[in-house]
């Protein structure tokens, strides 16, 4: 059977468009969260569980110190396409804070959020026919940029039974002489899972003893609950720390998602040709951005303390009610904003009647019947999930989630 692009070629036309952005998946997150936000402004009453985006406003002094930019001809100008100096050396300092991992600025690159930086990360470390691991369920992101790079996606599933957490023999089952990365991250979007710190050094010193390169998502380092720790794996596990690339931001941490600063910190060779990379694709970050970046890392560091109260409160509601319900069964999410609950005692039954045969149905029957947003867990590798974020007000939560439970109640064999 030959493919459209043979069917072109013999043709004598080429396709329109390339291979690797007509095999690319568009953000569910993203698509859940714009389609509700339609149905909001043409009136619906819409609760909308979707993006991970925390519902607080940027802090004000972080805003200032952007108005203050925007007035500083300094602004109006290029700066290196690694980042403003002094943002790099503020995340020197804010890493070595924060998670006690020691690096120096020319390992640092600012990138324009962390999807660009992860993104950055697979261009500069993947081949053609290089593997990367990544654990299931999974964020939407990291399959589809090893594949934009050039690499391929290797799932290794998880499910609830084992917290959604991997293990080393699992990993080791997965391990073939292609593979050249490990997608690690804790807390875990989309299940709010976090490892402990025997279990992360396991790993790091699996991918430390098979010189594998890890890519460490750590932008939900703050948001762990119960008196959990957040532990960094090149920090646990030093000697993997040549081959560990670091992503953070500042989206989630400070409530800036639009500002779009993101980064990487990498091997000096790593960090090097993503900045030669950024010079050729996307110069530099948007100045204002990284000013305003700066005053939130080195600024009144409270806010984050009170955000994160707030999300634990949240996250206890989110849990409780989740667990009531008919149908669902859900593990206690110990970061991040996420819950992850399984919803396979609803499948196969009628609910307003439609037959509900996947979690992808379930969704969809949400917003038409319950106007309530959530993502099924088809988006991140595991059908027969739901994640919702908690990442909106205590009365939304109360509100969706009570949607939600009466519309399960109808379910029918």
């Amino acid at each position: 059977m030959t493919t459209q692009y043979e069917q072109a070629s013999q043709a004598g036309e080429l396709p329109r468009l390339s291979r690797k952005l007509k095999a690319l998946a568009p953000s569910a997150t993203l698509s859940v969260d714009a389609k509700a936000k339609a149905l909001k402004a043409a009136g619906e009453d819409v609760i909308i569980f979707g993006a991970g985006e925390p519902d607080f406003p940027t802090p004000p002094h972080i805003v200032e110190a952007a108005v203050a930019a925007c007035s500083d001809p300094r602004s109006h100008k290029y700066t290196p396409a690694g980042g403003l100096p002094e943002l790099k050396q503020a995340i020197v300092a804010k890493t070595l804070r924060d998670s006690g991992l020691q690096a120096d600025p020319g390992q640092v690159v600012v990138a324009n959020g962390g999807k660009h930086a992860i993104y950055d990360a697979c261009t500069a470390l993947l081949d053609d026919g290089d593997e990367a691991l990544i654990p299931a369920p999974y964020w939407t992101t990291y399959p589809e940029a090893v594949a934009l790079a050039g690499g391929r996606p290797v799932i290794v599933d998880t499910d609830d039974s084992t917290g959604f957490k991997v293990n080393v023999e699992q990993l080791e089952q997965y391990r073939t002489s292609h593979t050249k990365m490990l997608v690690f991250v804790s807390p875990s979007n989309p299940t709010g899972a976090m490892y402990d710190r025997s279990e992360i050094e396991a790993i790091g010193r699996w991918a430390a003893d098979n010189r594998i390169w890890v890519l460490c998502d750590e932008i939900y380092e703050h948001f762990v609950y119960a008196e959990r720790q957040q532990h960094s794996l090149p920090v646990v596990v030093p000697e993997v720390a040549d081959r560990c690339v670091v992503v953070n931001g500042v989206s989630k941490t400070y409530a800036m998602t639009g500002w779009r600063v993101g980064w990487l910190i990498a091997p000096g060779d790593v960090a090097a040709a993503v900045v030669n990379f950024q010079s050729q694709t996307t110069s530099n970050v948007a100045n204002v951005s990284q000013l305003a970046a700066l005053a939130a890392l080195q600024g009144d560091q409270s806010v984050v303390a009170s955000m994160v109260e707030a999300f634990d409160r949240r996250r206890r509601l989110t849990y409780s009610m989740l667990s009531e319900m008919d149908g669902i069964s859900c593990i206690e999410p110990q970061g991040a904003f996420y819950a992850f609950p399984s919803v396979k005692g609803l499948l196969g039954r009628t609910i307003a009647g439609k037959q509900i045969n996947s979690s992808a149905d379930l969704a969809e029957l949400a917003i038409a019947e319950a106007k309530v947003a959530v993502v099924p867990g088809e988006a991140f590798g595991a059908p027969g999930f739901l994640r919702l974020s908690y990442a909106l007000s205590d009365e939304q939560i109360a509100e969706g989630l009570s949607r939600l439970a009466k519309l399960f109640e109808s379910a029918g064999e």
